[in-house]
């Protein structure tokens, strides 16, 4: 029955001059996410309105699918479009199309009609009128209630073509990806990094990740599950290029060298320092991470603190105020929460102290890190000339 679909937007409609810009990269989001899909479709944007049509078979519920997906969107009408011929016409189209899209018929309506075409020989009012009055006619179950009706019929008349909907199915909202910026997110493999990297790019932020990997002690199935996570999430903010980076050698030597107590901190100092640099080779402008306040001992404000100090560009952290159970939820929804809790070690995990600093004193981390300066330059350089670049999508 449907075989195209109205994309209303919602904060695009603020802006002013430059709306255009929004426009055109929600349009391209959608064109990309239904070319995954079985079906030939076109994107078109006409005077304020954005459609997706299918120019053959498809599955309905993989297009609705993939259109809950996309960034900018606030909802989705499976319309039918209709020729102008007649007033009469009209009438019988919607009768037809009530029938078809209600089969059970013991339900309240209202008409409402949007008289886009002023040139129309019928003025709003009338129309709701004299199709409210075809359908009482035609299915005499059916009820008129203009204050909660179960269904809003809506009908836009238009210069070269009618449109009728009355499912609105909620999008995501935020903005399209690409209008504002890019930033690297650092992955780890565990539940809150990807809902940070969803939050940001919900707000039309381009994603590229880094994942420090650190074989032998973390295994090929700790590395495939970060990539299978970028996938997940590449389904809301485009391609990712996922950085993956051989942490092995600065462990070791940071375990070796430095207070146990300290390690995480300092190993986390350099993770960022390491993401930075990456960013800034990809044009990002931004790192993304999954911190939390209080949640484990590095995410205390005094260690987040201590972790911040080595970074110039800003650092995003979408997650800092939720509780745990608030970033499952959000997981869940997603579909990132099963892969997270797959049992396999990070980086993040191996070389823990037993009781590792929850207050670090900063004079103290650099008096540390001193301890460092023979190799470390040298080993962030190998680890940034050997990452390997994951394409996901």
């Amino acid at each position: 029955m449907f075989h195209t679909f109205l994309i209303k937007y919602a904060e695009i409609g603020l802006k002013g001059k430059n709306r255009y810009v929004f426009e055109d990269a929600l349009v391209s989001h959608i064109h990309h996410s239904l070319k995954r899909l079985d079906g030939k479709f076109t994107v078109t944007k006409e005077a304020g309105r954005i459609y997706a049509t299918a120019a053959e078979e498809f599955d309905y519920d993989e297009v609705i699918d993939a259109l809950k997906k996309g960034f900018g969107i606030a909802a989705i009408c499976p319309m039918v479009q209709l020729e102008d011929n007649g007033y009469d016409d009209l009438k019988a189209k919607i009768v037809e199309y009530v029938d078809k899209a209600y089969p059970d018929k013991h339900f309240t309506f209202k008409v409402n009609t949007r008289r886009a075409n002023k040139q129309y020989p019928h003025t709003s009012e009338e129309v709701n009128r004299d199709l409210g009055e075809v359908i009482l006619d035609a299915f005499p179950e059916t009820k008129v209630d203009v204050h909660n009706p179960d269904v809003l019929l809506n009908v836009e008349l238009r210069a070269k073509r009618i449109n009728v909907y009355s499912l609105v199915i909620p999008g995501p909202g935020g903005m399209p990806v690409g209008t504002n910026g890019k930033a690297m997110l650092l992955l780890s493999g565990g539940i809150d990094s990807p809902v940070a990297g969803y939050m940001i790019a919900k707000r039309g932020v381009t994603i590229d990740a880094t994942y420090f990997h650190a074989p032998p002690y973390t295994s090929e199935r700790a590395k495939q599950k970060v990539v299978d996570l970028a996938k997940i999430i590449s389904k809301y903010t485009g391609p990712i290029n996922l950085h993956v980076v051989n942490f092995t050698d600065i462990q070791l030597y940071i375990y070796e060298q430095c207070p146990h107590e300290e390690l995480t901190i300092i190993m986390r100092r350099y993770m960022m320092k390491i993401a930075e640099e990456i960013a800034r080779k990809n044009d990002a402008l931004a790192l993304i991470t999954g911190e939390s306040i209080g949640q484990v001992a590095s995410q205390t404000v005094q260690s987040l603190a201590a972790t911040n100090e080595v970074c110039t560009m800003p650092v995003f952290r979408p997650l800092i105020g939720f509780d745990k159970q608030e970033i499952i939820d959000i997981s869940e929804k997603i579909g990132t929460f099963e892969t997270s809790i797959q049992p396999y070690e990070d980086c993040c995990t191996i070389f823990v102290a037993k009781h590792p600093v929850i207050k670090p004193n900063l004079n103290m981390i650099h008096k540390s890190e001193q301890n460092l300066k023979e190799k470390i330059d040298e080993m962030v350089q190998t680890a940034l000339d050997t990452a390997e670049v994951v394409w996901c999508d």
